[in-house]
């Protein structure tokens, strides 16, 4: 019984140790974001999230495609950071980062409320640090973009993410992420 007790114990602060390194912190002027990473659907998708994250390079990025009802795209490191030598707001969304483009992780995952996927091109193997979150269902993006996490706490506080001023979703003054971490 008291062996039953101990793992039963060390298994439960072993998926909770584990299940904190799968959330992530996003910051914006409204509010923070509780975001959940799906490892086991996408894990390349997200090992580049987190380094990116960690790494600081999301940090002051702004949301340069957000479309009312649909989605907020973020996360053009090259282009999309204010404070970098580097930033045209024409060329946004068009960027990503040094690291390799990733090979696509699609998944049975719907693209509904809060979920986050991977900005690519044409070319399903073209992701690389830009990622959107959701809005609403968006059905016609599934099993076309690889999900790899969810928001679970906060989705009000990307609600009030500014939109972009026509169908195209281009934002004019555009909102930024503060910090993005792993939660530890």
């Amino acid at each position: 019984m008291r062996n039953l007790i101990f793992f039963v114990l060390f298994y439960f602060i072993f998926i909770s140790v584990n299940a904190e390194e799968e959330k992530m912190l996003l910051k914006l002027k409204y509010g923070d974001v509780l975001i959940e990473l799906y490892p086991e659907l996408a894990p390349n998708h997200v090992k580049r999230f987190k380094t990116l994250s960690d790494t600081k390079q999301y940090d002051g990025v702004v949301f340069h495609r957000v479309i009312d009802g649909f989605m907020a795209q973020t996360g053009d490191v090259r282009y999309g950071n204010p404070t970098s030598e580097n930033f045209d707001l024409s060329k946004v969304g068009t960027g990503g980062s040094s690291l390799p483009d990733l090979k696509a992780e699609f998944s049975d995952v719907p693209h509904e409320r809060g979920t986050l996927s991977m900005a690519r091109s044409q070319d399903p193997n073209s992701g690389n640090s830009q990622f959107f979150i959701c809005f609403d269902y968006a059905k016609h993006l599934d099993r076309q973009y690889s999900v790899f996490g969810k928001v679970i706490r906060g989705m009000e506080f990307v609600d009030m993410i500014k939109k972009g001023v026509d169908s195209s979703g281009l934002v004019i003054n555009p909102d930024s992420i503060i910090s993005l971490r792993s939660v530890k």
